[in-house]
């Protein structure tokens, strides 16, 4: 009792006026820091946040010609509206906070095409999402009225938040996005792909063993070739595995169907093009994306840079490996492919040849219905051609032959809807 009395009550009535002044001290600065700290995670705090704009570009000549022969010009205007959306924000106040914009989508109007951004900000914690909201749309508003570079209806400019959750989502969803920058030398002798690089890339599994490559287009659809399907036609015994290992995968599913080009023969190695449905969606994630699909009218030239990528032998007769490699390769014309030492009458329609014509660059077994893939300025990759035969692998004047998407792009659209 007595020693409880003396440290809770007697002595307290007591303390020196120094000992005051120590204990004012001492509760101002805890007082200080606490504030400090609730500016610093409550105020100073960055947050992603991610905005959807929408605004029409009028340009007559686009409806007018749109069609078959005119699709390709999408794709350009998407780089236009991705490059001047970036311009106006990185040249105003907001570039501290500005981190970049992705056209998820272009539809063509009667009176020109509707565009649809995602804008991905990082602010502080300090003002209502609803204001920002307010401000970025009339900010572009003002902008877009005097622009030159596209004709775009300064009134039809729309601003809404999104959730962090189903913005990074739908970026995520978007075509030919790719989280890791680009290196890249050969798949034979290997160097094995950084994880994410090629988030499109599939293993196609026959009894859980890789028999072929696949391209994931959608989140239920892949592109592979048809020869992939010759031997084991039952759907039930095939999986479908993501990631840049085949085991463990990343993500895996079961096959519901696949569709075989009703013109495949395999003796001419024509209409060498499947399309395969998974029986789950797949979740996307930053290793796992859908690559984008050209258009029928899109024409890639030769000597053009492209990629291949797949889980194929390192050598002929090789067995397939368990990591992704990459190589860079280039398109050869036809003129070249076409010559007598190489595969003269034996490249049909619908086939083309990359690789090198000094051989070591090369597909090879088990890299059979892989992504042969291109991207634009803007970093946004396509799908261009499908591995599909070849003699040997890496051998002089004998480079891979690709089936080519664009020439089968109608047929995909028929299948898949895509």
């Amino acid at each position: 009792m007595m020693y409880r009395t003396v440290g809770f009550g007697t002595q307290r009535r007591y303390l020196k006026p120094w000992m005051i002044a120590v204990l004012i001290v001492l509760s101002l600065t805890v007082v200080a820091v606490t504030i400090g700290l609730l500016v610093h995670f409550l105020v100073l705090e960055q947050k992603m946040e991610y905005y959807r704009g929408s605004f029409k570009i009028l340009d007559p000549q686009i409806n007018n010609n749109f069609g078959q022969s005119n699709t390709y010009q999408l794709k350009d205007l998407r780089e236009m509206t991705e490059n001047l959306v970036d311009e106006i924000f990185i040249d105003s106040a907001w570039k501290k906070n500005y981190i970049k914009n992705q056209v998820v989508r272009m539809t063509p109007e009667e009176d020109g095409v509707k565009a649809d951004v995602i804008m991905v900000f990082q602010f502080p914690s300090t003002e209502q999402r609803a204001v920002r909201e307010k401000k970025i749309q009339s900010f572009l508003n003002q902008k877009m009225r005097n622009l030159r570079a596209l004709p775009i209806n300064a009134s039809s400019v729309q601003v809404n938040a999104m959730s962090s959750s189903t913005g990074e989502l739908t970026v995520q969803a978007s075509c030919g996005k790719r989280v890791v920058p680009l290196h890249v030398n050969r798949i034979a002798s290997g160097v094995i792909a950084p994880k994410a690089a090629w988030p499109w890339q599939a293993s196609l599994q026959y009894d859980n063993i890789h028999q072929c490559g696949a391209t994931l287009i959608s989140n239920t659809w892949l592109v592979t070739a048809a020869h992939c399907f010759q031997k084991y036609k039952n759907p039930h015994q095939w999986t479908v595995s993501f990631g840049t290992k085949i085991n463990p995968p990343l993500m895996k599913r079961n096959v519901k169907r696949f569709i075989i080009h009703e013109n495949y023969h395999s003796t001419a190695r024509e209409y060498d093009i499947a399309v395969v449905q998974v029986s789950y969606r797949v979740t996307f994630s930053d290793d796992i994306r859908r690559i984008c699909l050209p258009e029928a009218s899109a024409s890639f030239q030769p000597n053009s840079t492209v990629y291949i990528t797949g889980f194929g032998a390192l050598y002929y007769g090789g067995e397939s490996q368990n990591e992704l490699r990459e190589a860079r390769v280039k398109i050869i014309s036809d003129d070249v492919c076409k010559q007598p030492q190489v595969y003269g009458n034996d490249i049909k329609s619908g086939m083309f040849c990359a690789g090198c014509m000094e051989g070591i660059y090369d597909a090879c077994r088990g890299d059979s219905g892989g992504p042969l893939v291109t991207r634009d300025l803007k970093d946004t990759w396509y799908l261009i051609g499908i591995v599909s035969w070849g003699d040997n692998c890496g051998q002089k004047d004998k480079p891979g032959v690709y089936t080519q998407v664009t020439y089968y792009r109608n047929w995909i659209a028929s299948k898949t809807g895509l």
